[in-house]
Protein backbone atom coordinates (compact mmCIF):
# COMPACT_ATOMS: atom_id res chain seq x y z
CA UNK A 1 0.00 0.00 0.00
CA UNK A 2 2.86 2.50 0.81
CA UNK A 3 4.95 1.56 -2.31
CA UNK A 4 1.58 1.70 -4.18
CA UNK A 5 0.86 5.28 -2.73
CA UNK A 6 4.68 7.01 -3.71
CA UNK A 7 4.74 5.72 -7.00
CA UNK A 8 1.66 7.20 -7.36
CA UNK A 9 2.62 10.41 -5.94
CA UNK A 10 5.96 10.46 -8.39
CA UNK A 11 4.13 9.85 -11.75
CA UNK A 12 1.24 12.01 -10.75
CA UNK A 13 3.43 14.93 -10.10
CA UNK A 14 5.85 14.50 -12.87
CA UNK A 15 2.86 14.39 -15.52
CA UNK A 16 1.50 17.60 -13.21
CA UNK A 17 4.70 19.18 -13.17
CA UNK A 18 5.33 18.82 -17.06
CA UNK A 19 1.95 20.10 -17.52
CA UNK A 20 2.56 23.48 -16.48
CA UNK A 21 5.95 23.37 -17.04
CA UNK A 22 4.80 23.56 -21.14
CA UNK A 23 1.22 24.80 -20.84
CA UNK A 24 2.74 28.52 -21.14
CA UNK A 25 2.37 29.02 -24.21
CA UNK A 26 2.19 26.92 -27.69
CA UNK A 27 4.48 23.78 -28.31
CA UNK A 28 6.43 25.39 -31.20
CA UNK A 29 7.37 28.77 -29.13
CA UNK A 30 7.93 26.36 -26.38
CA UNK A 31 10.56 24.56 -28.88
CA UNK A 32 12.42 27.77 -29.81
CA UNK A 33 12.82 28.76 -26.46
CA UNK A 34 14.13 25.95 -25.34
CA UNK A 35 16.72 25.77 -28.00
CA UNK A 36 17.44 29.36 -27.95
CA UNK A 37 17.69 29.93 -23.80
CA UNK A 38 20.64 27.29 -23.98
CA UNK A 39 22.43 28.55 -26.77
CA UNK A 40 22.83 31.52 -25.95
CA UNK A 41 23.59 30.94 -22.77
CA UNK A 42 26.93 29.07 -24.15
CA UNK A 43 27.20 31.59 -26.93
CA UNK A 44 27.87 34.44 -23.85
CA UNK A 45 30.33 32.19 -22.18
CA UNK A 46 32.25 31.50 -25.49
CA UNK A 47 32.33 34.95 -26.54
CA UNK A 48 34.19 35.83 -23.34
CA UNK A 49 36.53 33.29 -23.55
CA UNK A 50 37.45 34.02 -27.10
CA UNK A 51 38.12 37.70 -26.00
CA UNK A 52 40.18 36.31 -22.77
CA UNK A 53 42.38 33.70 -25.04
CA UNK A 54 42.25 35.85 -28.36
CA UNK A 55 40.26 32.40 -29.90
CA UNK A 56 42.57 29.69 -29.12
CA UNK A 57 39.89 27.55 -28.97
CA UNK A 58 42.51 24.94 -29.23
CA UNK A 59 43.53 24.96 -25.65
CA UNK A 60 42.00 21.73 -23.47
CA UNK A 61 40.83 24.47 -20.91
CA UNK A 62 38.07 25.17 -23.58
CA UNK A 63 36.58 21.84 -23.56
CA UNK A 64 37.14 21.78 -19.45
CA UNK A 65 35.23 24.75 -19.64
CA UNK A 66 32.42 24.40 -21.84
CA UNK A 67 31.53 20.76 -20.66
CA UNK A 68 31.51 21.99 -17.24
CA UNK A 69 28.99 24.30 -18.00
CA UNK A 70 26.88 22.56 -19.76
CA UNK A 71 26.22 19.76 -17.59
CA UNK A 72 25.67 22.76 -14.56
CA UNK A 73 22.86 23.36 -16.37
CA UNK A 74 21.79 20.89 -14.53
CA UNK A 75 22.09 22.21 -11.05
CA UNK A 76 19.36 25.07 -11.23
CA UNK A 77 16.90 23.37 -13.00
CA UNK A 78 16.95 20.36 -10.96
CA UNK A 79 17.68 22.62 -7.49
CA UNK A 80 14.82 25.23 -8.56
CA UNK A 81 12.09 22.43 -9.93
CA UNK A 82 11.68 21.14 -6.87
CA UNK A 83 12.04 23.63 -4.31
CA UNK A 84 9.95 26.54 -5.95
CA UNK A 85 6.95 23.82 -5.63
CA UNK A 86 6.72 24.81 -2.31
CA UNK A 87 6.28 28.62 -3.18
CA UNK A 88 3.84 27.50 -6.86
CA UNK A 89 1.44 25.23 -4.73
CA UNK A 90 1.21 27.03 -1.39
CA UNK A 91 0.72 31.02 -3.20
CA UNK A 92 0.32 30.53 -6.74
CA UNK A 93 -2.13 27.91 -6.85
CA UNK A 94 -3.12 27.62 -3.19
CA UNK A 95 -3.23 23.75 -3.08
CA UNK A 96 0.03 22.73 -0.99
CA UNK A 97 -2.77 22.19 1.79
CA UNK A 98 -5.06 19.81 -0.02
CA UNK A 99 -1.84 18.36 -0.95
CA UNK A 100 -0.78 17.84 2.58
CA UNK A 101 -3.76 16.08 3.51
CA UNK A 102 -4.02 13.71 0.59
CA UNK A 103 -2.41 10.06 0.66
CA UNK A 104 0.79 11.71 -1.27
CA UNK A 105 4.14 11.05 -0.20
CA UNK A 106 5.25 15.03 0.08
CA UNK A 107 9.21 14.30 -1.08
CA UNK A 108 8.14 12.04 -3.45
CA UNK A 109 6.05 14.31 -4.99
CA UNK A 110 8.06 16.77 -4.68
CA UNK A 111 10.91 15.22 -6.53
CA UNK A 112 8.17 14.44 -9.35
CA UNK A 113 7.35 17.56 -9.54
CA UNK A 114 10.82 18.49 -10.44
CA UNK A 115 11.03 15.74 -13.53
CA UNK A 116 9.51 18.15 -15.90
CA UNK A 117 12.62 20.51 -14.92
CA UNK A 118 14.75 17.95 -15.55
CA UNK A 119 13.18 16.93 -19.08
CA UNK A 120 14.03 20.63 -19.98
CA UNK A 121 17.50 20.74 -18.32
CA UNK A 122 18.47 17.34 -20.29
CA UNK A 123 17.27 19.33 -23.65
CA UNK A 124 19.18 21.96 -22.93
CA UNK A 125 22.55 20.15 -21.92
CA UNK A 126 21.86 18.38 -25.15
CA UNK A 127 21.28 21.16 -27.40
CA UNK A 128 24.45 23.06 -25.77
CA UNK A 129 27.02 19.79 -26.41
CA UNK A 130 25.29 19.42 -29.99
CA UNK A 131 26.63 23.30 -30.92
CA UNK A 132 30.08 22.55 -28.89
CA UNK A 133 30.90 19.12 -31.06
CA UNK A 134 29.84 20.68 -34.38
CA UNK A 135 30.44 23.87 -34.56
CA UNK A 136 32.87 25.00 -31.84
CA UNK A 137 35.50 21.79 -32.22
CA UNK A 138 35.07 20.74 -28.47
CA UNK A 139 37.00 17.32 -29.00
CA UNK A 140 34.52 14.80 -28.86
CA UNK A 141 35.13 10.79 -29.65
CA UNK A 142 32.29 8.73 -29.32
CA UNK A 143 34.49 5.33 -29.38
CA UNK A 144 36.51 7.00 -26.73
CA UNK A 145 33.18 7.71 -24.59
CA UNK A 146 33.49 5.83 -20.69
CA UNK A 147 29.62 4.96 -21.14
CA UNK A 148 29.44 3.08 -18.12
CA UNK A 149 31.24 5.74 -15.87
CA UNK A 150 29.18 8.84 -17.48
CA UNK A 151 25.85 6.98 -17.12
CA UNK A 152 26.49 6.06 -13.59
CA UNK A 153 28.25 9.71 -13.22
CA UNK A 154 24.82 11.19 -14.45
CA UNK A 155 22.68 9.30 -12.26
CA UNK A 156 24.79 9.78 -9.01
CA UNK A 157 24.83 13.39 -10.16
CA UNK A 158 20.80 13.61 -10.50
CA UNK A 159 20.26 11.61 -7.49
CA UNK A 160 22.30 14.58 -5.04
CA UNK A 161 20.69 17.28 -7.03
CA UNK A 162 17.43 15.86 -6.17
CA UNK A 163 18.40 15.52 -2.45
CA UNK A 164 19.86 19.11 -2.05
CA UNK A 165 16.60 20.65 -3.59
CA UNK A 166 14.58 18.63 -1.23
CA UNK A 167 17.05 20.48 0.84
CA UNK A 168 16.12 24.04 -0.32
CA UNK A 169 12.62 23.04 -0.65
CA UNK A 170 12.67 22.59 3.11
CA UNK A 171 13.83 26.37 3.53
CA UNK A 172 11.48 27.46 1.29
CA UNK A 173 8.67 26.16 4.03
CA UNK A 174 9.63 28.27 6.03
CA UNK A 175 10.51 31.37 3.60
CA UNK A 176 8.29 34.22 2.41
CA UNK A 177 7.97 34.48 -1.22
CA UNK A 178 11.11 36.62 -2.99
CA UNK A 179 11.34 37.53 -6.34
CA UNK A 180 13.94 35.39 -7.41
CA UNK A 181 13.90 31.32 -7.21
CA UNK A 182 16.06 29.83 -4.34
CA UNK A 183 17.37 27.23 -6.40
CA UNK A 184 18.69 29.60 -9.12
CA UNK A 185 20.39 31.16 -6.70
CA UNK A 186 21.69 28.48 -4.82
CA UNK A 187 22.96 27.27 -8.42
CA UNK A 188 24.41 30.92 -8.95
CA UNK A 189 26.95 31.06 -5.91
CA UNK A 190 27.85 27.65 -6.10
CA UNK A 191 29.14 27.65 -9.84
CA UNK A 192 32.47 29.63 -9.02
CA UNK A 193 32.84 27.17 -6.30
CA UNK A 194 32.41 23.52 -8.02
CA UNK A 195 35.07 23.79 -11.11
CA UNK A 196 32.61 23.94 -13.45
CA UNK A 197 34.56 26.59 -15.94
CA UNK A 198 37.53 26.73 -14.22
CA UNK A 199 40.02 24.33 -11.91
CA UNK A 200 39.56 24.78 -7.87
CA UNK A 201 43.25 26.50 -8.28
CA UNK A 202 42.26 29.39 -9.77
CA UNK A 203 40.14 30.25 -6.17
CA UNK A 204 42.44 31.86 -3.49
CA UNK A 205 43.62 28.83 -1.07
CA UNK A 206 41.57 30.00 1.75
CA UNK A 207 38.05 29.39 -0.78
CA UNK A 208 38.97 25.59 -2.21
CA UNK A 209 37.87 23.77 0.52
CA UNK A 210 34.49 24.88 -0.29
CA UNK A 211 34.91 23.23 -3.89
CA UNK A 212 36.30 20.49 -2.03
CA UNK A 213 33.61 20.13 0.04
CA UNK A 214 30.48 19.93 -2.60
CA UNK A 215 29.49 16.93 -3.82
CA UNK A 216 29.08 18.65 -7.41
CA UNK A 217 32.44 19.47 -7.68
CA UNK A 218 33.72 15.87 -8.06
CA UNK A 219 30.42 15.00 -10.03
CA UNK A 220 31.46 17.49 -12.78
CA UNK A 221 34.85 15.88 -12.75
CA UNK A 222 33.52 12.45 -13.49
CA UNK A 223 31.48 13.79 -16.03
CA UNK A 224 34.07 15.39 -18.29
CA UNK A 225 36.80 12.41 -17.47
CA UNK A 226 34.00 10.13 -18.78
CA UNK A 227 33.56 11.70 -22.08
CA UNK A 228 36.68 13.69 -23.18
CA UNK A 229 39.17 11.58 -20.38
CA UNK A 230 42.56 12.55 -21.36
CA UNK A 231 41.78 16.44 -21.40
CA UNK A 232 40.36 16.34 -18.04
CA UNK A 233 42.79 14.48 -16.24
CA UNK A 234 45.15 17.06 -17.68
CA UNK A 235 44.08 19.47 -15.07
CA UNK A 236 45.54 19.41 -11.71
CA UNK A 237 42.71 19.59 -9.37
CA UNK A 238 42.17 15.85 -9.40
CA UNK A 239 45.24 14.30 -10.70
CA UNK A 240 46.02 12.34 -8.21
CA UNK A 241 42.37 10.54 -8.02
CA UNK A 242 41.43 7.84 -10.19
CA UNK A 243 37.68 7.32 -11.47
CA UNK A 244 36.96 5.07 -8.85
CA UNK A 245 38.40 7.02 -6.29
CA UNK A 246 35.97 10.35 -7.09
CA UNK A 247 33.22 8.13 -7.31
CA UNK A 248 33.53 6.41 -3.88
CA UNK A 249 33.86 10.55 -2.91
CA UNK A 250 30.89 11.38 -4.92
CA UNK A 251 28.69 8.68 -3.10
CA UNK A 252 30.14 9.54 0.17
CA UNK A 253 29.97 12.93 0.16
CA UNK A 254 26.08 12.23 -1.38
CA UNK A 255 25.16 10.13 1.17
CA UNK A 256 26.37 12.81 3.77
CA UNK A 257 24.52 15.49 1.76
CA UNK A 258 21.41 13.13 1.21
CA UNK A 259 21.24 12.69 5.16
CA UNK A 260 21.73 16.25 5.71
CA UNK A 261 18.48 17.36 3.35
CA UNK A 262 16.57 14.75 4.81
CA UNK A 263 16.65 15.82 8.17
CA UNK A 264 16.43 19.62 7.57
CA UNK A 265 13.39 18.52 5.55
CA UNK A 266 11.42 17.03 8.29
CA UNK A 267 12.66 19.75 10.93
CA UNK A 268 11.40 22.34 8.35
CA UNK A 269 8.10 20.39 7.36
CA UNK A 270 7.39 19.82 11.01
CA UNK A 271 7.86 23.36 11.97
CA UNK A 272 5.72 24.40 9.17
CA UNK A 273 3.08 22.59 9.98
CA UNK A 274 3.35 23.72 13.79
CA UNK A 275 3.40 27.39 12.77
CA UNK A 276 0.49 27.42 9.81
CA UNK A 277 2.72 28.01 7.26
CA UNK A 278 1.40 25.62 4.89
CA UNK A 279 -1.10 27.85 3.32
CA UNK A 280 0.57 30.90 4.30
CA UNK A 281 0.41 33.60 1.83
CA UNK A 282 3.55 35.61 1.47
CA UNK A 283 3.73 36.89 -1.96
CA UNK A 284 3.19 40.98 -0.55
Amino acid sequence: MRRSISLRSFLSASWLGWKIESNWTDPFLFAIYSIVKPLASAGILVLMYSIVTDQNFTNPMFAYLYLGNAFYQYVPAVLSGISWTIIDDREHYRTLKYIYVAPVNIPLYLFGRGVAKFLTGTFAVLITLLAGFLFLNVPFQINQVNWLLFLLSLFLGIIMLSMLGLLLAGITLMTARHSYFIGDVVASGLFLFTGAIFPLEVLSAWLRPVGYALPITYWLELIRRSLVGNIAQAFPTFTSLSNMDLLGILIGSSIIAGLISLFIFKRCDYSAREKGLIDISTNY
